[in-house]
């Protein structure tokens, strides 16, 4: 189809990248640290790695990979850590090792752990002890040969390292007891490797760099297979949507994200690295004041991060108190941003918060707002530079521009297919490389692209089509609601009803209150006909609200059900 959306790039955003601009991530990385070696690369609990520190480190360990752990080219190593400066040490030792990067969110369930890592048919795991318990009770059940612990403040100076590690085990008591005998430890890995050589594989674009697991929660987890192409060709899509407005050498990006999420991996780890850039890594987003603090010591340029994490922010009196006249780029991305905390954000930092969309199989950036754009506009952006899309219907045929429909994506950024899952991949990936989304979007006159809704979370109200990101942005519209899910409930009558899960900012809130403000902006079928108020709403650890959990909590329950008439 024809791309309507390059009459709409800013004069100095490219049409098309070059995937083939570095030959692989470690391609990228050597660049990086001999151009910026002695500036800062990540910061995390006050502590500072310079890029050739990080050089020095990450080599380290990929020469213990080689020479004691006997790793070759191809195997697969997990990694389950929150964000460390032991992370991008672990994450690049293993690319220049020739190895696979196997992300594994820390707060796994022994279950989930023992799935992912049969899965992908792990060698070797680095994990902080913090989890080993959690390794611990399924380890002989996995082909796991090799556990690398650390603790959290292992890369921090020996004062500090010491207090860090004896409060967090002895104090805080946030080191659960495992026993995992055959284990070694991440220090002394890379005290061994400084001493061995280090033989650089050979690394092109098809090799993989990552198997980067999803849909685990819509059903079984699968290994996107991210090759080394992939990856360069995201970080060059996403540098030519905002690098423009970026300064090499001289930005410093605050890393709430976890970085074993791709949105976090590509845009704030690689992309930065790539400028030469600091990370302010953030161990725990979760502990807002703390948070806020590590925010007050440093002119932060870019921030990046999901709806409600910007939402939580926006509620904290002193992250109000902030200096935001060095931010000049504020990313969202993992979940729509309401139109309400994007209006609040620009109010508050005088910046313009720019949604950004994608999925793991597109490594994965497919479509960013621009960045002269001046308001909220409710759309995911522009297709990156050298993206292809188009819509389809339910019988997979092509739409007119002017019409909603499945959005399916085809570039270098989309996967290379689902690890060991030939009937899977086939599935959404078509023989010319097109990868159907699930996402249900439309186009505007300017080229912009909106999402509907994602096709599994639709409600279908007496035949009419309900998209729950539609109602969620009235609601949240509402200064009394601090957050808000929309979900489908079985309905004799109708096949379905909306229903709304609410977290209240103001306890003096009503459903009656909620209820009327949803009759002022909705259509009769889309205005809710359950209330329900919580404390909190499920999400994922990035802060993704988990409406399949809502649904699961509503099917199995009748309490606190309030239907309206």
């Amino acid at each position: 189809m024809e791309k309507l959306w390059l009459n709409r790039y800013p004069a100095d955003v490219p049409a098309e990248i070059n995937p083939e601009q570095y030959s692989s991530l470690v391609d990228m990385f050597e660049q990086s640290v001999r151009k910026y070696s002695d500036q800062t690369a990540f910061i995390n609990m006050g502590q500072m790695m310079t890029f050739r520190k990080l050089e020095e480190r990450s080599r380290a360990f990929a020469a213990y990979l080689q020479n004691d752990l006997k790793l070759n080219k191809g195997d697969r190593v997990a990694v389950m850590m929150p964000n460390l400066l032991q992370y991008p040490i672990v994450l690049f030792g293993i690319l220049r090792a020739g190895c696979i990067v196997v992300n594994v969110n820390p707060l796994y369930t022994p279950h989930e752990l023992k799935h992912q890592l049969n899965d992908a048919d792990a060698n070797a795991i680095v994990i902080v002890s913090n989890f080993a318990h959690t390794l611990e009770a399924i380890v002989k059940e996995t082909q796991v040969k090799h556990v690398i612990l650390t603790s959290l403040g292992d890369q921090l100076s020996r004062p500090k390292r010491t207090i860090v590690n004896f409060v967090v085990k002895y104090i805080k008591k946030m080191v659960p007891k495992y026993h995992l005998p055959n284990s070694s430890s991440l220090r002394s890995a890379l005290f061994k490797g400084r001493r061995m050589q280090y033989v650089k594989p050979y690394i092109d674009g098809d090799d993989l760099a990552f198997l980067q697991y999803t849909g685990g929660t819509t059903g079984v987890a699968k290994g996107a297979m991210l090759t080394h192409r992939n990856m360069v060709a995201n970080v060059m899509q996403a540098k030519g949507a905002y690098g423009p407005i970026l300064t090499p050498g001289r930005e410093l990006i605050v890393t709430a994200l976890p970085l074993y999420h791709v949105f976090a991996l590509t845009v704030n780890c690689l992309l930065l690295l790539e400028m030469g850039g600091q990370n302010l890594l953030i161990t725990n987003p979760r502990d807002i004041p703390t948070f806020v603090k590590e925010l007050q010591r440093y002119p932060f340029t870019v921030l990046s991060g999901v709806n409600t994490l910007f939402n939580a922010l926006l509620n904290n009196e002193d992250f109000q108190k902030l200096d935001f006249s060095h931010l000049r780029l504020s990313v969202g991305g993992g979940m729509a941003i309401q139109r309400a905390v994007a209006e609040k954000w620009q109010a508050l930092t005088n910046n313009y918060l720019l949604e950004g969309y994608g999925l793991t199989e597109c490594s994965p950036l497919v479509s960013a707002y621009p960045y002269d754009l001046t308001e909220y506009n409710g759309s995911i952006g522009l297709p990156v530079s050298s993206t292809e899309i188009r819509m389809v219907d339910d019988e997979g045929q092509v739409v007119a521009n002017d019409q909603s429909g499945e959005l399916q994506v085809r570039g270098p950024q989309v996967m290379k297919g689902y690890w060991q899952r030939e009937e899977a991949t086939k599935e959404v990936l078509s023989e010319d490389g097109w990868l159907s989304t699930g996402d249900i979007v439309r186009f505007d006159n300017d080229g912009f692209l909106h999402i509907i809704d994602r096709k599994k979370d639709m409600i279908l109200v007496s035949g009419f089509n309900v998209y729950p990101n539609e109602i969620e942005d009235i609601v949240a519209m509402n200064n009394k609601v601090l957050e808000v899910a929309a979900i489908g409930q079985s309905h004799p009558v109708s096949g379905e009803i909306v229903k709304l899960c609410v977290v209240k900012r103001d306890q003096s809130l009503t459903k009656e209150e909620v209820l009327n403000h949803c009759r002022e902006y909705l259509t009769g079928y889309k205005v809710p006909k359950v209330i329900e108020f919580h404390d909190e709403l499920p999400k994922t650890n990035v802060g993704k609200i988990l409406r399949r959990v809502l649904r699961e909590q509503s099917e199995s329950t009748n309490a606190n059900r309030d239907h309206i008439s």
